[in-house]
């Protein structure tokens, strides 16, 4: 399968000392673009139900402290925080159907 050419034409690049001029395709330039994970945002990593939530806005949590209940998949898991901190938001309410990578929390 070919894809069309991207419309910023032509790009060269460097492999092993030799330059080389290529195009890039429509699938290359409109990809996802990689986001590094931030550790002070609490996501989704499976889609579920939002059962119990432990903690508010300004809430102060310890490393290992229970967040929330997702229900996925017929299984109760509990959302542990990762470090000490301060919650600056809560995304989501009781009984929230949520996908895969929703923004749960926020620490400060």
């Amino acid at each position: 399968m070919r894809y069309k050419e991207a419309p910023e034409g032509y790009k060269y690049i460097n492999v092993e000392n030799g330059k080389y001029k290529t195009t890039l395709t429509t699938k290359f330039v409109s990809r996802e673009k990689y986001i590094p994970h931030d550790p002070k945002k609490i996501q989704a990593v499976i889609p579920g139900t939002i059962r119990d939530i432990y903690v508010r806005k300004g809430s102060k949590v310890k490393e290992g402290d229970n967040l929330l209940i997702l229900e996925a998949m017929k299984m109760m898991n509990n959302i542990l925080s990762p470090m000490n901190g301060v919650i600056k938001s809560v995304n989501v309410s009781s009984g929230t159907v949520v996908p895969k990578s929703h923004l749960l929390l926020e620490f400060e």
